[in-house]
């Protein structure tokens, strides 16, 4: 390994130290209290397992661009870098890396759901068919 490089376990350990993950119903209430909840999964595990109600859906290679305040892309919602959001891929992974950039961008209040959509349905959370 080159000097300085990193692997992935270790990229993921030094992300979460820079801010608190939520838990299904702690993400769950956060909803309930204004957070917009993005699912970044692909379309094939949203067509597999379904759709959490009220989340919107925003492709990862989109996430950046739909929710930058300043952006000419932006979603609707997206108006503050103060808008609290939680990131939600399949398990937990990639969203822990997508809400490190979207702090990259000045969002200080993104978080990620530890176990992400799954931990979410196993909990017994609320989810529709896509």
């Amino acid at each position: 390994m080159s000097a300085g490089a990193v692997g992935i376990d270790e990229l993921l350990e030094r992300v979460r130290a820079t801010y608190d993950r939520v838990g299904p119903r702690e993400a769950y209430e956060a909803s309930l209290d204004g957070a917009l909840l993005v699912d970044i999964r692909y379309q094939a595990l949203r067509e597999r397992d379904g759709l959490i109600p009220g989340a919107v859906v925003v492709e990862r290679n989109e996430l950046e661009w739909r929710l930058d305040p300043l952006g000419s892309h932006r979603l609707p919602e997206a108006v503050s870098h103060d808008l609290r959001v939680v990131v939600i891929c399949n398990e937990g992974y990639a969203s822990s890396l997508a809400a490190a950039s979207l702090h990259a961008l000045g969002l200080r209040r993104a978080t990620d759901l530890t176990g992400g959509f799954q931990a979410w349905r196993a909990a017994g959370l609320p989810t529709s068919p896509s």
